[in-house]
């Protein structure tokens, strides 16, 4: 993936934008375990970082992924990992699917506000009793006249404390659990959208997560995303969008994190010498830094796939399978190198192992990628006859 001028203007802006109105501001939303998404996601949308990849007709930018992974990339050096996650829901995973198949209407109404921040969204796919397994939603939108009226629940959901709609995965029929599946558009200012409660998680605190029920919600027919029925196909391409841009958002904040320890460990002193003057701790940062730009090197790839519309399938589950995965080891190895400095709460490195934790369960489980891969790559076991 080559890195332009335009690119390079982008990663600045960006940059300058976090440094000057985001991580000021970290360690205050963390304490209070919540945002201001609103007022946060209209200062990225007024400087157009909300549609980067979106239709120009809409306030997008109209660029290419190679663009948008730069972003991400950049969202990384956000002092903590809830915020840059909650960007992420607001620009690359609630709508993909509103922007590809929903009505002209529904764009108006829902993508550019969002694109322009006057709307924080949110994604609806998990439940208590369905996370990776999307397939077992049991939440519900029956037709009634030109309404759908949901009956459910949707659990774990990022922004959903303060999001304005949902784009919601719901069954809207009989059927084959691939095949009765639709996405919907819901207000959730909507009577019967009850938020049950703020979600009080291992990491991720500045990001507002909340289970919401759906009592007799009745929204209009015209919300429905694309056809009924191919809410499933419509969601499954909408996670490679995620998978990608959450394993291109890991990447800043596992370099800062080495650095850091770098910087703290040419500082420390035990036995007449700096912890880093030991071959174990700079060879074991070196090899760190390596798997880093590894993992940059497949996320790269697998966005020259994408750009130029090729199945990104097995590449974003092998990117988000690696990053989850060296997410945890770059923030334990660190953390060793901090001493007992690294296990108190307010330390960078204390807040990259707990918020890292969650790469490798949000937006389907490692397990999940290993699955995906092995089917990509033929070596799933043979079904028994």
């Amino acid at each position: 993936m080559r890195i332009t001028e335009e690119h390079r203007l982008l990663r600045e802006s960006l940059l300058q934008l976090i440094g000057d109105e985001i991580n000021p501001h970290v360690e205050e939303w963390e304490e209070a375990g919540i945002f201001p998404s609103h007022e946060v996601f209209k200062k990225l949308g007024d400087a157009g970082f909300l549609g980067i990849t979106k239709d120009e007709e809409y306030g997008g930018a109209g660029l290419d992924w190679t663009y948008e992974v730069l972003a991400a990339e950049c969202l990384g050096h956000i002092r903590c990992g809830g915020v840059p996650m909650a960007i992420g829901v607001q620009a690359a995973m609630c709508t993909p699917a509103l922007e590809r198949y929903a009505s002209e209407e529904l764009k108006r109404d829902f993508l550019a506000p969002t694109i322009a921040g006057d709307l924080v969204g949110c994604i609806g796919i998990s439940e208590s009793g369905a996370g990776s397994d999307v397939a077992s939603v049991r939440t519900t939108a029956r037709r009634v006249g030109g309404d759908y009226v949901i009956r459910g629940e949707k659990m774990w959901i990022t922004n959903g404390w303060q999001a304005d709609w949902m784009c919601a995965l719901v069954n809207t029929g009989e059927g084959a659990p691939h095949r009765n599946k639709s996405l919907l558009v819901v207000p959730l200012d909507t009577h019967g959208v009850e938020r049950s409660r703020k979600l009080d998680k291992l990491g991720m605190w500045s990001s507002d997560t909340a289970q919401l029920f759906f009592d007799d919600v009745r929204v209009p027919a015209r919300c429905l995303i694309g056809e009924e029925g191919m809410g499933f196909a419509y969601q499954m391409e909408q996670f490679q969008e995620e998978r990608l841009w959450a394993a291109a958002n890991s990447l800043a904040g596992m370099e800062d994190v080495i650095d850091a320890t770098i910087e703290h460990t040419r500082e420390r002193k035990a036995f007449g010498r700096s912890i880093l003057d030991n071959q174990v701790v700079y060879f074991r940062i070196g090899e760190l830094k390596t798997e880093v730009e590894a993992l940059r090197s497949l996320v790269y790839r697998a966005t020259e796939q994408m750009v130029a519309g090729d199945d990104v399938t097995r590449l974003a589950s092998m990117a988000k399978l690696k990053a989850g995965r060296l997410a945890r080891e770059v923030s334990d190895a660190c953390l060793q190198y901090w001493g007992g400095q690294g296990y108190m709460w307010e330390s960078l490195v204390a807040r990259s192992f707990r918020d890292s934790r969650l790469l490798s369960i949000g937006g389907g489980a490692d397990e999940i990628m290993l699955e995906i891969i092995a089917k990509y790559e033929g070596i799933l076991p043979r079904a028994e006859a």
